[in-house]
């Protein structure tokens, strides 16, 4: 099973440089509702069997477009939800940064929990459990070289990108996704291949193919094209994270 993992659009949030966390209402602004648009018509060709998102208004407003396209009904989970960041919700990030918890955050992540709120470690065990289990549901509905999406927050789509890419927590802020952007991840038998990162622009034709042929050792394309069995095409970046978590 291949997952497309689905930052949402940009929100009214991140256009005031506030963290949101889990505060209701925080739609898409008129760039977010562009790029929702955008990730419907790139991603709306593909053979996806389900949409899976957090509850958060902002994911919900950027998935609903290529829920209209493909016809397939979006399924919440309270798992992928942002980070409860407790008392830091709904303030300025220019505050934040003054804070001795902000340094712990950026450099030991993994130590890290929100005053009245939840810690990072936490985080990546609820998420990466969903999306885990999703994903072993969905290739029992549906065999194993399905698609699906799952759209959540920043940081939670960082930890879960560090748990495939082997990588510890305390690391997960080298990883960027930027609004909208797209990042997609195999899980096979033997471990997860992290086939594209923080992707904004390339074409996603190529998930649309057969994954590797066990029998054969090499990918199965349709126009005989083959590729390297740990990759696909598309862009990556390790250019690091925004600092602080998400807006």
């Amino acid at each position: 099973m291949t997952v497309i993992l689905l930052r949402h659009g940009r929100s009214s949030a991140n256009t005031a440089a506030t963290l949101a966390g889990r505060t209701p209402g925080v739609g898409l602004d008129e760039t977010g509702r562009a790029q929702a648009t955008e990730a419907a018509r790139r991603l709306g060709g593909l053979p996806i069997v389900a949409i899976v998102s957090s509850p958060q208004q902002r994911c919900r407003d950027t998935v609903r477009p290529l829920s209209e396209v493909i016809g397939i009904q979006v399924r919440t989970d309270e798992a992928l939800a942002e980070v409860d960041y407790g008392e830091w919700t709904g303030r300025a990030l220019s505050e934040l940064v003054k804070e001795p918890l902000w340094r712990v955050v950026q450099q030991q992540p993994s130590a890290a929990t929100f005053p009245g709120g939840e810690c990072l470690a936490a985080v990546q065990a609820r998420s990466v459990a969903a999306i885990r289990s999703h994903d072993a549901r969905l290739r029992a509905e549906h065999g194993d070289n399905s698609l699906w999406v799952a759209c959540t927050h920043g940081d939670v789509i960082k930890s879960i990108l560090a748990d495939a890419l082997g990588m510890h927590l305390d690391g997960f802020q080298r990883i960027a996704t930027v609004p909208a952007a797209i990042s997609v991840i195999r899980y096979t038998e033997a471990r997860p291949m992290v086939q594209h990162l923080n992707d904004t622009g390339s074409v996603l034709d190529g998930l649309a193919r057969r994954p590797r042929d066990p029998q054969r050792g090499t990918p199965e394309c349709p126009d005989g094209d083959r590729r390297s069995p740990d990759g696909a095409p598309g862009a990556s970046s390790f250019t690091g994270g925004v600092p602080g978590g998400e807006v």
